[in-house]
This record gives structure tokens, sequence and C-alpha cells, in this order.
């Protein structure tokens, strides 16, 4: 058991796969026969070595308070199938993990994890020093207004690339090709604005996308165009507001708002890739507090994003917002527990269609460039549409959301309805103008988290 006398289950363990081919292989090493050398202990470490092809086992050690991983098996996947196996078998309370004593190449690992989490290893370089960042701030200030002024000429490039689509007439937009929007959106890497990159990109693909694709090209375009006027004209803009927009440009800031510690519900973590970075969210939900808040990490090249909090647990942790008008994004500080999981744990407070589209029109006021809101639905029922597609209807009949297209071909959609079957149901997820994304959902029957993705 870790110190707060609760395991994972295997549903948690196998949510922290980087990808299918991981999450069956981990599947397969999760049994007793190639694992020895084994234990865990109340700090949430867990260690053994696996049989492999070669002489020697692979060591494979987990810290779950992060969790991280080690193994000494050459597959460039975080974690790995050993780590997954070995977490497998945790769960399981299988007998090769029932040791106590630390081996020393596993204590050396922890011993240096605890070392640096002492000395602030955060935003430090590797050797415990200060941040790099504070080296030179006259230097800094003017790497900044430098880039500053490359994102500017980009935004007014762009500006005129949307003023020449709409004088051609958007009709004619899906005759050119995707070419010229990819060059677009180099050109916006290139002034240093990742964030209009992404939105070029986006534009480009919405021409031929389907009936209607006007129109959405139209409201795309207006956003993008609003954004560059915003940038062109941040000095002028409350300063709230003018931290989304540098965010939503692409420039990053440190999550410098006040710590809130508090004992967080993982509502639900999942995972998105554009072919190049993996971007992992996840939500959590103060228990005391009441706050949503939204934790991103980043992969690149096929690795996992590090951050893995699988839905279901709950931790004793600060988290620290980023600055922005009606920003949820936070940052994970101080942790004073491991993540535990809680069979039991109560939904968030929720309400009605009308709520959650009330206060997702709240936040487009403070961030006009808001894709979701996350809002819990109580009382609703997956319902089946003639043209295919889903609606979460009020048990009452006022009002329906219609489920987002992303979401209609995942299998978390029909284990919302088979959890449902016609009865009403708690359901935790993204509201926005591409309808609702269904994450996590609660039957009345019992008080379980049923992730959905």
């Amino acid at each position: 058991m870790n110190q707060q006398g609760v395991r994972w289950t295997a549903e948690q363990v196998l949510a922290l796969a980087p990808d299918d081919a991981s999450r069956r292989a981990g599947s397969r090493l999760g049994a007793a026969g190639p694992w020895s050398g084994g234990g865990s202990d109340g700090s949430g470490a867990v260690w053994g070595l696996c049989k492999g092809s070669g002489s020697k086992p692979y060591r494979t050690a987990v810290d779950t308070t992060g969790p991280a991983y080690t193994c000494s098996c050459p597959s460039r996947k975080f974690p790995c199938k050993h780590a997954l196996g070995l977490l497998l078998l945790w769960a399981a309370d299988g007998e090769p993990v029932r040791g106590s004593q630390v081996p020393d190449w596993a204590e050396q690992w922890l011993a240096g994890r605890r070392a640096r989490a002492a000395g602030g290893g955060d935003g430090r370089t590797g050797d415990g020093g200060p941040p790099a960042a504070s080296a030179d701030p006259r230097a800094a200030r003017r790497r900044a207004e430098q880039r500053a002024a490359r994102i500017t000429a980009g935004a007014e490039e762009l500006e005129q690339r949307l003023a020449d689509l709409l004088r051609g007439g958007l009709a004619a937009a899906d005759r050119a090709g995707y070419g010229l929007w990819e060059e677009t959106a180099a050109r916006m890497v290139d002034a240093q604005a990742p964030g209009l990159a992404g939105r070029v990109r986006e534009l480009g693909a919405i021409p031929g996308s389907g009936p209607g694709w006007p129109v959405r090209l139209l409201e795309e375009c207006a956003l993008t165009h609003l954004l560059d006027r915003a940038w062109l004209n941040v000095e002028r803009l409350p300063e709230p507001l003018a931290a989304t927009v540098r965010t939503r440009v692409g420039l990053t800031a440190p999550a410098d708002g006040p710590a809130v510690r508090d004992h967080w519900s993982v509502l639900a973590q999942y995972d998105t890739s554009d072919g190049k970075l993996t971007t992992r969210r996840v939500w959590l939900h103060g228990r005391g507090t009441g706050r949503a808040a939204l934790l991103l990490s980043f992969g690149a090249a096929g690795r996992a994003p590090g951050l893995a909090l699988p839905a279901g647990v709950v931790i004793d942790a600060e988290v620290r917002p980023f600055a922005g008008a009606g920003q949820l994004r936070a940052e994970l500080g101080e942790q004073f527990s491991v993540p535990v999981p809680v069979p039991d744990t109560e939904p968030p407070a929720g309400g009605t269609v009308a709520r959650a589209l009330a206060a997702y029109g709240t936040a487009l006021r403070d961030d006009p460039w808001l894709d979701s809101w996350p809002a819990t639905l109580t009382g609703v029922i997956p319902v089946p549409s003639q043209d295919g597609c889903w609606q979460l209807a009020d048990a009452d009949g006022g009002s329906a959301l219609p489920v987002a297209t992303a979401a209609l071909g995942r299998p978390g959609l029909w284990r919302l309805a088979a959890l449902s079957g016609g009865r009403p149901v708690t359901v935790f997820g993204e509201c926005g103008h591409r309808g609702f994304t269904p994450l996590t959902a609660w039957s009345a029957d019992t008080s379980e988290t049923v992730p959905l993705t």
C-alpha cells in the first residue's frame, strides 16, 4: 500500500500509456512471470527487475507521487511497457512487488528525485542554481522587444492575407489549395507567433470540409482578424485582456498567480496531437475551493507528455494560475501527498444545459478566442439523433447540447450511453461553439468516476 493505504486501479495505470501499443505491451507484462526483485514502500515508490531478451533484466522503478519513471530498457516512450507492467502488478498487489527493501539502483534514482524536489528543481538549471532567465534583465528586455516587433510584422502580413482572401471571395478559397495556407503559417512561425500560425493552419483545413464551410471560414477569419487587431493595439488594452492576447499569439509567461492549495480531484485527462506535438490536458476540481484548473503538458517527436494524473485520483497540492482574463490554466506546484485513487469521488456542482451555455458565454466576454469552457451537466440523457449525431438533453426536456463532432467516433460515447441506459446521468466535459465534449460521467446508482477518454 502507499502512504494513504490506497492503490491505483488497472484502468488508471493504463491511462498513463503513451499509445495503444504501449498499453497492450504493458498489459502483457502485468503478470508475475517476468518479474523479480520487486517491492514498494509507503512513500509511493515501486521497483522491480523484468526479464527481457538479454542476459540482464531491465531495472524499472516508478515514483507514483509524480508520477515519474526510470527503466534501463532502450525504449524512448514514457512510461515504457515495463513501467506500465510494474504498475499493473502493483495495482493488483502482486507477489513480486511486496518487498520493502529498496535496492541500491532504485534508491539512487529516488534520492536524486527527492534532492531535486528539496532544492526547488522546477525552473532551475541542472546544478540547482538560480533560473537561467535571470542572467541579464536588459538583454532579456531587448530580446522581448525584438520578438514583439517580429510578431507585429507577422500580424500585419496576416491582415493583408485575410484582406486578399475576402476581396477574392470565400467561395473560391477551396481552389487555392492548402499550400498557400501552410506557407502563411510558416511565415507566422518565422515571426515567432506560433499562436497565429496555429490559427492559420485551422483556417486552411476549413475549405471543402463539408456543407456550410464558407460560413465557418468567415467566422474563423473574423476571430483571427480580431486577434491581429488586438495584438497591434495591445498596449491600449486592459492588462488582463492584454495578457490573454499575448498568450493567444504564442508568447509564454510564467505562472505567477497566487498559489492555491486544495485537495484536487482529477476529473479528466486526455491527449491531442497535431503530428508534431502531443498536448495533454488535465482538468482539476478543488474539493474545498470549488475552483477549476487546467494543467497542460507537452511531448514532441512521439514522446508522451511528462505529466500524468489519471481521472479519479485526488492530490493534496498547490496550483499556481497563469495570468490572463478568465484563464483557468495553472501549473502544478508543491505536492503534499501522492495521487490517491478515491472510488467515491463526488462530481463538481453542476447544472442544466442552459447554465453551461451561459457560463461559456460569460467566459467569451473575457477571452473571445476561447474554444470551450469546463461544465458539469446534471440530470442529462445521451440521445441519438436521426442524422447520426448525439445530444445531451436535460431530463425535463428543457434544452439539449449537441455532442462535438470530434467525440462522436470515440468509444467513450458508447460507454456514456451504456452508463445512462436511458436514465439521467452527470457528465463533466468541455462546452464550446463546436458542441459538448463529454470527458467523465457519474451515474445515479454509484459515485464511481467513469472516464470517457
